[in-house]
């Protein structure tokens, strides 16, 4: 191998030293990206998931008759049992519509009680209707 040939790979070499830098830089950068999605993502569904139960739980008690104050109230102890606060609960009849916010988070859920609508472990079958 001549001089001029033992030049060029030691050049090579060094070359391939700064791509594989810059190949690494380049998935760090998706790795975080990838991770920072994944936490908005999860973040998303826990305060989805704390007002479907906190919507759940204010239209349970207006199907028992307890009113709005008391839905609220019933909305409010279920959202902080998710990490989340009610923003607002609007309820009319038996229609409950609630906010919430967890870490920043904010979801609407609707829960709305149907006429006809048993607890199918202590009535039969479930909603008729």
């Amino acid at each position: 191998m001549s001089r001029i040939d033992h030049h060029r790979q030691d050049r090579d070499r060094g070359s391939v030293v700064v791509l594989m830098a810059v190949v690494l830089c380049f998935a760090g950068l998706a790795a975080v990206g990838v991770a920072r999605l994944g936490a908005a993502v999860a973040a998303r569904a826990a305060a989805d998931t704390a007002a479907d139960a906190a919507a759940l739980a204010a239209a349970d008690s207006l199907a028992l008759g307890d009113g709005p104050d008391a839905a609220l109230a019933a909305a409010r102890l279920v959202a902080a049992a998710n990490d989340a606060s009610v923003l607002t609960c609007r309820c009319a009849g038996l229609d409950a519509v609630v906010e919430v916010e967890r870490a920043g988070v904010r979801a609407r859920a609707h829960a709305e009680v149907r006429p006809g609508c048993t607890v199918p472990a202590l009535s039969g079958p479930g909603c008729s209707g």
